[in-house]
């Protein structure tokens, strides 16, 4: 099992969770099942790191419950983070087809459990299941567009247009409705958001402050609302 893991077994709200990925689209009723029944599930603390960058790891996860964060590091970033994955978003795919270290890390930014299946339990499940590999394909190519958007943004998008598109992205798939308000708790440190969007802690911080006053939102530690969307979002553009 995964070092560092809590083994659990599964539930049916597990299950279930599994089941709406988008590995199980186009499947059968009956090979959906079986590839369920291929996965282990384990829990990791907050912080707790799910794998290293660097080092091999021949699974592909699958958060259930939780938060998971994505970075890598290089010489101009000490730490960059790439993601924030929610439940039945799945990492770790790339391994699925090379057998090369890591490129980047896993972190469990809350408590998190995941499904876990490794490459040969799943490569077990692509004969008569081209919809799996499919949707593999289709899961490297939005991190490709997701990295190439990365690139284009540090490029051509001031920093606090940077903040006011990921607090948005965020808030799209995390965030609860509350009236015409948005909360979201995104579990996020301003140094971690400086590092989501390639800005210093200082950078963010100032923005953050100056979105305050605007009206734009308001800050509860980890947490925030969204008051004004539209502005918001023009401010992304």
């Amino acid at each position: 099992m995964v070092a560092g893991a809590t083994e659990t077994g599964a539930s049916c709200g597990s299950e279930a969770v599994l089941a709406r990925s988008a590995i199980m689209r186009g499947l059968a009723p009956a090979d959906k099942a079986a590839l369920i029944d291929r996965f282990d599930y384990a829990r990791f603390g907050q912080g707790e790191c799910i794998y290293p960058e660097g080092q091999p790891d021949h699974r592909l996860y699958l958060v259930i419950e939780g938060k998971v964060k994505i970075g890598w590091r290089s010489a101009e970033f000490p730490e960059k983070l790439l993601a924030v994955l929610g439940p039945s978003e799945i990492f770790g795919a790339e391994s699925m087809f090379d057998c090369a270290p890591r490129t980047g890390s896993a972190t469990a930014l809350t408590a998190v459990l995941v499904a876990v299946i490794d490459r040969d339990a799943l490569h077990d499940c692509l004969d008569g299941n081209p919809h799996i590999t499919e949707q593999l394909m289709r899961l490297l190519a939005r991190n490709l567009r997701r990295a190439e958007d990365l690139i284009t943004d540090l490029n051509f998008t001031d920093v606090p247009g940077r903040i006011a598109k990921q607090l948005l992205h965020l808030a799209q798939r995390f965030g609860v409705r509350q009236d015409r308000q948005l909360r979201l708790d995104h579990g996020l440190t301003q140094a971690e958001i400086a590092q989501l969007v390639g800005a210093s802690r200082e950078s963010v911080n100032k923005v953050l402050s100056e979105f305050v006053q605007r009206g734009w939102i308001t800050v509860c530690g980890k947490s925030l609302v969204i008051h004004q969307t539209e502005l918001l979002a023009r401010r992304a553009r």
